[in-house]
C-alpha cells in the first residue's frame, strides 16, 4: 500500500463500515505505519481490495489485538480487509490473505476476530476453510449487542 492508494482504501474501508470499524486519514496512515502488512490488489482501475496487520509489540490501540497481546508472544494481527463489489467472488480475498499469511509465517500465527453477532456468515466461512480455529467469542461493543468471535491460524516455519 502507497500513500496514491490511501483514498481508495478510505473509500472501500466506509463501504465495509459495518463490519469494520470507521477509520479516516491519519487513522489509516498510523496503522499503515505499524503495520508489517498494508496491503492492496489492484488492476487498471484501481484498488480491488485492502488488508492491514500488525505485528505484535506495537502501540496499536486496538482492545482485539491487546487480547491476541495477552495470550500469545508473537502473532500478526489483521485488523482488517476489504474487498470491492466490483471484485467479490474473483479471488482477491484470497489473494490477500496469501499474502498476509506470508507475512505472518515469521510470527507463527495469523490473528483476527470476525462478527458472530450480526454474523458475517461468508468471514466465517471463508476462516473456517483456512483453517482459522475459534478460541473465544467477545463482546464486540459496550452494550453486549454485537459479539465477535477471536480466530488465530497457526502458520509454522515453511
Amino acid at each position: 500500500m502507497e500513500p496514491r492508494d490511501h483514498d481508495a482504501v478510505l473509500e472501500l474501508n466506509e463501504t465495509n463500515v459495518a463490519v469494520l470499524s470507521p477509520m479516516d486519514a491519519e487513522r489509516l496512515a498510523w496503522i499503515a505505519g505499524l503495520a508489517s502488512a498494508a496491503l492492496v490488489a489492484e488492476d487498471d482501475e484501481g484498488v480491488l481490495g485492502f488488508c492491514l496487520a500488525v505485528p505484535a509489540g506495537t502501540a496499536y490501540d486496538s482492545a482485539f489485538y491487546a487480547w491476541f497481546g495477552g495470550r500469545f508472544a508473537d502473532f500478526l494481527y489483521l485488523d482488517r480487509v476489504a474487498v470491492g463489489d466490483r471484485a467479490r467472488r474473483r479471488g482477491v480475498g484470497t489473494l490477500l490473505y496469501d499474502a498476509a499469511e506470508a507475512a505472518a509465517r515469521p510470527h507463527g500465527r495469523m490473528t483476527c476476530e470476525v462478527n458472530v453477532r450480526p454474523a458475517n456468515e461468508a468471514s466465517l466461512g471463508f476462516h473456517r476453510a483456512r483453517g482459522y480455529a475459534a478460541l473465544e467469542e467477545r463482546p464486540a461493543d459496550a452494550s453486549g449487542d454485537k459479539r465477535v468471535v477471536m480466530l488465530a491460524k497457526e502458520l509454522p516455519a515453511a
